[in-house]
This record gives C-alpha cells, structure tokens and sequence, in this order.
C-alpha cells in the first residue's frame, strides 16, 4: 500500500469525524435524539480510531532491534486490531443500549430543524471522506471486486477506513430517517429503533474488521500470484533444478519472508551453490519486491516413490 495515499485517507476521514462529531453533540444537547447521541459517539469513535491507524503506521517504521530482527510492520495489524475492539465496544455496544433505553422511555424531539441540518451536512462530509478512501483504494485494488479488495488487502488502513466510512454514511441515513419519522409522527419510538439499527450495524463492520485483521495477525502467507512469480524466478535460470518446498509469512503489510529448500544438482560445488542462491534471491527481489527477507537451502532432491536399494545384512558364523 502507498502509505502516502493510505495516510491521506486516513486524515480526510479524522477530520471529517472530528468535526461532524462536535456539531453532532452539539445537536443532541438542544434536541434530546438518542440518535443523534449514539452518532456522536460513532463520531468520536472514528476519529480515535484515525488516530491509532496514523500511530500505527509511525511505529511500524521503527527500525528492527534484537528483540525484533524481523521490524515492526505487524505492529500495523495491531492497531487496526485494536480499532475494531473499539468500534466494537464504544460505538456498537453503547448505540444498542442507547436505542432500547429511547425505546422504552420514548419522546419527542425537541428543536427538531437542528439535527436534520446537522445530520445532512454530516452526509456531505462523509460522501466526500468515503470518496477520497476510493479514490485512493482504487490504484491498489485493481479489478478486483470491493469485497475481495477488503479481504484480500495485505494492508489494514484502507480497508477499516472504507468500512468505517460507510458504516458512518449508512449510520447518517438511519439516524435521518429515524429523526424524520419522529418529527412527522411526534413519536419518539422511531428514534430509538434508528439508534438500534446504527448500533448493529457498528457491530457487524466491527466483526468484519476484527475476522479480517485477526487472520494477519495469526500470519498469512503471499498471495497465489505472487508464489507463482517467486517460483518462476527461482528456478529461471536452470541452476535451481525444482522447489522441494517453499513457505512464505508475511512481517507487515509491504514485505514478506521467503524460506525454501531447493534441489541442485549434487556435484555443484560451494562456491557455485552460493552463486546460484543469490542469483535466485536477485531475480525474486526483482520479480517481487516484497520479498525482502529470503532464506534457500540447497538440497538433492530424492523422489519418495523411488524404490531404494536393498541394503540385506550378512551375518558370519564360525564354529568353535
């Protein structure tokens, strides 16, 4: 991921967030919404999370020491772990609870020109913070469909941040509707139950962002493509007669591990077996720039189906 284009992202959508979340508070404090409270708090919620995506980010360059030989880069999936925790908890959890306390104890909405205002001018804000997350998303994703892009992305920011982005934007909707309703019936029920719906729908993105940074966290290894790539650069020029296993594990989202034992053929000597290794790790780095840490181990290769030769022992007796 470009960490230019992810960091832009990533500042378009705090400060969307910061801002929509003081004018939200503002709107709830005149009208009584609980819609408009649990907004308020998905606001804050984002905005905290844009922050721990941009720290994240910054540790990750830190260089690598003796108790990190492999860097930082995981410390990335980390952090977004972390967001889904908390989009999880403050935003989700505290909406639900927000909704079915309205629901029971309904009432109208006061002041009510105020939050429609505050809320259409928090779509405005969002559409144009979900608009910068694609603009920036689409070089990365290619023509792979959204769902594979978010699933896929070996990077987490993009992904939470488009999550966030329309769980926020769908979140506006329900609360304008749910204003809406309550304003035109006088009844605060309508309220409540769009307050619930934000609060599910926070739960979900949550969940979606929690599964899919939890599976880089456990370590995924490359993509198909780029095993494919690896191994036709690695046996490219003859030297290397056949892969007899290769693993990959990804130590951030912009690089890779490689380790592999090779066949060779067995009268290459050293030095030879050295030349013909880091051959191989250039033509790798080259194919798939990733790659950044590569450990082959030379071998002869023993087809398993080979029958071996017997080996019978013979054992001599003598007479005393």
């Amino acid at each position: 991921m470009s960490a230019t284009g992810g960091n832009k992202a990533i500042i378009a959508a705090f400060l969307a967030n910061a801002g929509i979340a003081l004018t939200k508070f503002i709107a709830w404090i005149f009208s009584g919404s609980s819609s408009m409270l649990a907004e308020s708090v998905h606001s804050v919620a984002d905005a905290g999370n844009q922050l721990l995506l941009l720290l994240g980010g910054k540790r990750a360059k830190q260089a690598a020491d003796k108790e990190h030989p492999f860097g930082y880069g995981r410390v990335r999936f980390v952090y977004a772990f972390v967001v889904a925790i908390i989009l999880f908890s403050i935003g989700g959890i505290f909406s639900i609870y927000e909704g079915i306390k309205k629901i029971r104890e309904p009432h109208p909405i006061e002041v009510w020109w105020l939050p429609l205002l505050v809320l259409v001018i928090a779509i405005v804000l969002e559409s144009f913070s979900l608009r910068t997350a694609i603009k920036e998303s689409n070089p990365l994703r290619g023509d792979a469909s959204w769902v594979e892009f978010i699933r896929r992305s070996k990077a987490p920011e993009l992904p939470v941040v488009l999550l966030e982005d329309l769980a926020a934007l769908l979140g506006l909707v329900f609360a304008f509707f749910g204003v809406g309703l309550s304003v035109l019936t006088g009844n605060g029920l309508f309220d409540g139950i769009a307050t619930l719906f934000i609060g599910v729908l926070l739960l979900a993105v949550a969940v979606i962002i929690g599964l899919e940074v939890k599976s880089l966290l456990v370590g995924e290894g490359a993509t198909d493509e780029d095993v494919a790539k690896i191994e036709a650069a690695m046996v490219h020029e003859g030297q290397i007669e056949r892969i007899i296993h290769m693993k990959t594990l990804y130590l951030g989202p912009d690089e890779f591990m490689i380790g592999a034992k090779v066949s060779v053929a067995p009268q290459a000597t050293v030095r030879e077996l050295a030349m013909y290794v880091n051959r191989a790790e250039e033509r790798i780095r080259a194919a798939v720039p990733a790659a950044r840490v590569i450990y082959i181990e030379p071998d002869v290769y023993v087809d398993p189906n080979e029958k071996k030769p017997s080996t019978e022992s013979i054992v001599f007796l003598s007479e005393d």
